[in-house]
């Protein structure tokens, strides 16, 4: 039976508890907040109350890991690279046993080519990418160098771009995807991206750039950027899936044929632009920027409710991040400190086990090892800090 770190707690066990927690953050090292001066303007939630929620999902995490160090299954790594790579985000160190278990369960899927998949799998660019990432935050001493640089070195090789036989005029040019569906999408290519920043690789890398081209598209904003039958049929800044392969958004189309905007692959959009060194006063991230200030909330994914939500909260989270906004302002002027929100509305729906788990079941949200795992991954990015203001 899997222990709770925090169940119906009565006061008399209030002092037990907060030990509990103390310890597991200790034992984890994971950060907490240093002292401010009682003048410092703070956003942010409770420092406290989100590291007693990191504990928790810690130790259900902890108690869900199998004896192969796997997380749900076995021929899934993307699930375990991304419940491994989530607990070194909480703060977990790479040397704790459930990180070296994970670490070596992973270890198997090392290809010949470089990658790091299943060797049936289809979602070769995916399972890599995401696995790099817990390879990367483990890579303490430097022991995992020569896995990394060839997984990158694999990860290029698959990007859509000339060497698969894709112009430049291609829609899906420059992008990822997964193999059955002979096509790339901005998710993988989020993630792709994803793990060339954590390589260290600069936006001015020739794969980034030419991953811009397609993310480029993926915007629903008619510009000398994005040509394609589908640029301005919807065009209100937003993203959508893919351009590729004659369009394909989740949440939909239009009778025109435009494909509808959702709110989990604007911000994955407008993040990958960031990352590829587009500036703020781009007109692309201003009408992102416009597009999400339209659709600001924490409690569902816009476009698409309460499907990806967990997915959305994550690469929410690392978008308002990477904008360095602290408080956020939406179209009707109100000024929201996202942290806090997004870390509050998290720990509202924390089960009593320390796990998330979303009930409308799609993308295997419905999995409360991977709708943790996202969910830790967005509050890496909530700790308190003292507020700056735009000057």
């Amino acid at each position: 039976m899997r222990r709770g770190l925090l169940l119906s707690v009565s006061l008399e066990e209030e002092s037990i508890v907060i030990r509990s927690v103390l310890s597991m953050i200790a034992l984890w090292g994971l950060c907490v907040v240093g002292v401010v001066s009682a003048a410092d303007e703070m956003v942010g939630p409770s420092g406290d109350s989100l590291a007693a929620s990191r504990a928790k999902a810690i130790e259900f995490l902890l108690t869900a890991q199998q004896s192969d160090g796997s997380w749900t299954s076995d021929k899934q790594p993307g699930i375990t690279g991304l419940v491994t790579f989530s607990l070194l985000e909480a703060g977990a160190k790479s040397d704790h046993p459930a990180i070296q278990k994970a670490i070596q369960h992973l270890s198997q899927y090392i290809q010949a080519d470089g990658g790091i998949y299943h060797p049936e799998t289809s979602h070769k660019n995916y399972e890599t990418s995401i696995v790099l990432l817990a390879f990367r935050g483990a890579n303490v001493n430097g022991q995992h160098d020569a896995t990394l640089g060839k997984a990158v070195a694999f990860l290029r090789g698959v990007q859509w771009d000339e060497a698969e036989g894709a112009d430049p005029s291609d829609p899906g040019y420059g992008g990822q995807g997964y193999g059955r569906h002979k096509r790339p999408d901005l998710s993988n290519t989020a993630f792709f991206l994803e793990a060339l920043k954590a390589s260290g690789i600069g936006p001015e890398d020739e794969a980034f750039q030419k991953a811009l081209v397609f993310v480029s598209r993926c915007q629903n904003l008619e510009s000398e950027h994005n040509t394609t039958e589908f640029a301005g049929r919807v065009n209100d800044g937003g993203f959508y899936y893919t351009p590729a392969a004659g369009g394909n958004s989740q949440a939909g189309s239009n009778p025109d044929g435009g494909l509808r905007s959702y709110a989990s692959m604007t911000y994955a959009g407008l993040k990958s632009m960031l990352y590829a060194g587009v500036t703020p006063d781009d007109p692309r991230v201003k009408a992102a920027t416009g597009w999400i200030r339209m659709h600001y909330t924490v409690a569902e994914n816009p476009g698409l409710g309460q499907q990806g939500v967990y997915y959305y909260h994550q690469t929410f989270a690392k978008t308002l991040s990477t904008l360095k906004i602290d408080l956020f302002e939406d179209a009707s002027g109100t000024k929201h400190d996202w942290r806090k929100e997004l870390a509050d509305h998290l720990m509202k729906v924390q089960s009593t086990n320390g796990s998330w788990l979303n009930t409308t079941d799609r993308w295997y949200e419905g999995d409360p090892n991977l709708a943790t795992a996202y969910a830790l991954m967005a509050l890496k990015h909530c700790d308190p800090k003292p507020l700056v203001r735009d000057k």
